[in-house]
């Protein structure tokens, strides 16, 4: 039996301090970790890894609190499996990966250089500015230059629905 614990089930308001407190009954807790989310959000996944000093303290917390409440859901404590080795930049899938946006090369195909020094580029050929484009429609949120409704069809001419309220 490892020393790290798997515990699901948790409850998403659990935190760090409240896992380690809870499992510091059954014996001397080296870490406790709730998975988060991301970074910005503050909601757990509800299921976190808690870390023992020896393996019999580990056995006794499995034996004792699986299936205890803890912030008032019964968690489920389980053998932690080992986070299987990959090499650097091995990704799960067979995706390629994802493109350095840091180094913008001329991707269109053509000769053109990459940046254009008297307006800024929109990338895919399309103009700059709103003077360049046909006027009307333009997408669900009114296009560049309309600044009225229609629909993905509705190109140029007449707007429909531009006085309709939602």
């Amino acid at each position: 039996m490892g020393k790290r614990l798997y515990v699901g089930n948790l409850a998403y308001k659990t935190r760090d301090d409240g896992l380690r407190a809870f499992f510091a009954a059954a014996g001397n807790v080296t870490a406790a970790e709730v998975i988060m989310m991301g970074r910005r959000s503050n909601r757990s996944k509800g299921f976190g890894f808690v870390e023992f000093a020896t393996d019999e303290e580990a056995t006794h917390a499995r034996e004792t609190l699986n299936g205890q409440l803890l912030d008032e859901r019964p968690i489920r404590v389980d053998v932690a499996n080992d986070k299987p080795e990959r090499a650097e930049g091995d990704r799960r899938d067979d995706r390629p990966p994802r493109q350095d946006y840091n180094d913008r090369g001329n991707d269109r195909g053509t000769d053109r250089p990459a940046y254009s020094s008297d307006r800024p580029s929109y990338g895919n050929d399309r103009p700059a500015y709103s003077s360049d484009r046909p006027s009307g429609g333009g997408g669900a949120h009114g296009g560049y230059s309309s600044g009225g409704g229609g629909y993905n069809s509705d190109r140029g001419g007449e707007r429909r629905y531009s006085d309709r309220r939602f």
